[in-house]
């Protein structure tokens, strides 16, 4: 299928439907057979085909049952290290996709590089416990493929404990679906977008929480770093921390859904930052090679200027670093010299925190 048309995104479930409309830009789409989400190459947005095949979520009281591991692609292998520190990053520049305004050019890939280096150098985490996912890979194991980020999500939470804690890093593009079972606030559901986005799909907010939230035991905690337009609540997690326009203040909000579905964690604690974005910028910026994302920088930049830093203390330098407009990257450290510009390729004007609990930002310190 040539780039003017769409691609059919397979979840299954929902019967053959024709042409169907795009939400966005109202563009004749061809629906393949049996698709349920359908990705317009025009404008990139996501649109659902049908309502059937709708999941059941688990009930509140049901014992969350993991899933069963599945074998990498290409009969590779993820690290075997199982230290108490653990990530994944993952930085995706969309270089194949066919129409050069969807290219993100080096930017997610120079994020993940940031990332692992503040995690290695200034919080301690083994290099060889460190899972890197980028469209530059050699080893297809190593692609940030929708099946390889599935299985990264798996190796990072697989048999966690209490004292484990575990980064999930995304840098690339996000995006929107209208939600079709009734568990989100403001009826969409929010996703990630791997590298065969067009034929795969999106990963959804709903597995997302699955694959790396419930498992988390007592004791354990994760913290994720989304660099990308639309991932305000990626993670679907049931309380969002973010500016309120009357008072000024970081202020708690109650995300859980409608419908009453858990999307806690099995006792540990999950924390995102991600940002609110008007997801307007059509994924046609194309930063230089030689940048860094602006949630991935403002991020950084505020752990290094704020070595004792609570939550609330982090949001508010983080804003104040965006705000500034973070043309001149100074991150520290090898990698970050060559970085020379900030790009705010997801759009992200204001950064945000939820969590899988409620708690005191301003006094909660924060510890990787």
């Amino acid at each position: 299928m040539d780039h003017f048309g769409g691609r059919a995104l397979g979840f299954g479930g929902g019967g053959g439907c024709g042409a169907v409309r795009c939400r966005h830009c109202s563009a004749s789409l061809p629906a393949m057979p049996g698709a349920r989400v359908i990705q317009c190459a025009q404008c990139y947005g996501v649109t659902r085909v049908g309502g059937r095949g709708r999941r059941r979520h688990p009930n509140p009281v049901e014992p969350w049952r993991p899933a069963v591991p599945m074998p990498v692609a290409g009969g590779g292998f993820f690290p075997g290290s199982r230290g108490k520190k653990r990530a994944v990053l993952i930085g995706i520049t969309y270089a194949s996709m066919r129409r050069r305004g969807s290219q993100l050019m080096r930017g997610p890939v120079n994020d993940v590089k940031c990332m692992r280096y503040l995690l290695c150098e200034r919080f301690g985490f083994p290099n060889d416990c460190v899972l890197i996912l980028t469209d530059e890979e050699k080893d297809p194991c190593r692609l940030a493929t929708k099946e390889n980020i599935r299985m990264a999500m798996n190796w990072l939470v697989q048999g966690c404990s209490s004292g484990d804690s575990l980064v999930f890093h995304f840098s690339g593009i996000g995006v929107q679906v209208p939600d079709d079972d009734g568990d989100e606030v403001d009826g969409y559901d929010e996703a990630i977008c791997p590298m065969d986005s067009f034929s795969q799909g999106p990963i959804l907010d709903d597995e997302i929480n699955e694959a790396i939230v419930r498992p988390l035991v007592h004791g354990a905690k994760l913290h994720a770093v989304v660099d990308a337009e639309h991932s305000s609540t990626v993670l679907d997690l049931p309380f969002l921390c973010c500016l309120s326009s009357r008072s000024g203040g970081w202020q708690w909000e109650d995300h859980r859904p409608p419908t009453g579905a858990y999307k806690g964690s099995s006792g540990g604690q999950a924390m995102l930052f991600s940002g609110c974005s008007d997801g307007n910028n059509k994924h046609s910026l194309l930063p230089e090679a030689s940048t860094v994302g602006a949630m991935t920088h403002s991020f950084i930049k505020a752990v290094e200027c704020e070595p004792r830093a609570t939550y609330g203390s982090l949001l508010t330098t983080m804003r104040s670093i965006m705000r500034d407009g973070g043309v001149t990257c100074n991150l520290q450290g090898p990698i970050g010299a060559p970085i020379r510009k900030v790009a705010n390729f997801s759009g992200i004007q204001e950064p945000n925190l939820s969590c899988s609990e409620m708690f005191d930002i301003y006094r909660k310190p924060f510890v990787l």
